[in-house]
């Protein structure tokens, strides 16, 4: 399987930046690391093992940036509103940067948001903002609520990044056709203490007729075992 090491300095993160690609062709899917999590964890952890024979099939080509959590959603150091804006700037990053990267190196087709736990909470606050750019959205075992990181503080940056905030308010036509195309997936493990949260948020959606499946994993806990699993299942060949 083809796997390559890229690293840059962003301008718009203001530091330098690095990423893995696994495949050289097929399906772009962005995956996104949990919590404060690096470029190289879906490797460690066992994702790309999980979907390697379709990576190397050229059923997919798969890119995994670096996350900024520590210097945004997590980072006690600083006011909650310079957090969301750090959070934002690596957005930018994303889309500007990586997006790019990983649509000219594909071969075409929707291109995938993914992510487990905190990468599920990035996958639906990032792709639900930009439904042009991501037409499938795949979040195992997420959680979407943003409070628990803000201290109290609450502006409007604060609210167009907390989708259970803003997504029940969306009332823009062209907003609401372009989500109502993206294919989401919001899988979770029955015992996984972030059940409620997916549930809560596919309500929301059904609210506005966004379709969404939502899938309980029978058994399933909050742990790596479980999202290799899930991969396997919803990056199909």
């Amino acid at each position: 399987m083809n796997r390559e090491y890229h690293r840059w300095y962003s301008e718009r993160l203001h530091r330098d930046m690095e990423l893995l690609i696994f495949g050289h062709s097929g399906e772009p899917v962005l995956l996104l690391p949990t919590s404060k999590g690096r470029f190289f964890q879906a490797e460690d952890f066992g994702l790309i093992g999980a979907i390697a024979d379709r990576v190397q099939s050229g059923r997919y080509i798969v890119v995994c940036p670096d996350s900024v959590d520590e210097e945004s959603w997590f980072n006690t150091a600083i006011h909650p509103a310079d957090r969301v804006r750090r959070h934002q700037q690596w957005e930018e990053y994303l889309l500007h940067e990586v997006v790019p990267l990983l649509k000219s190196r594909s071969t075409g087709g929707r291109l995938t948001l993914a992510g487990c736990s905190f990468g599920g909470f990035h996958a639906y606050n990032v792709g639900l903002r930009h439904p042009h750019v991501f037409r499938r959205l795949l979040s195992m075992g997420g959680k979407f609520e943003t409070n628990e990181f803000l201290d109290g503080h609450h502006d409007a940056d604060v609210y167009f990044h907390s989708c259970t905030e803003w997504l029940p308010n969306l009332t823009d036509p062209a907003q609401l056709s372009a989500l109502q195309r993206v294919e989401m997936v919001l899988a979770v493990g029955e015992h996984d203490f972030c059940r409620p949260s997916n549930e809560h948020l596919s309500n929301l959606l059904w609210k506005k007729d966004i379709g969404n499946h939502l899938a309980v994993w029978q058994g399933g806990t909050h742990d790596w075992p479980v999202w290799r699993q899930m991969i396997q299942q919803y990056l199909p060949w």
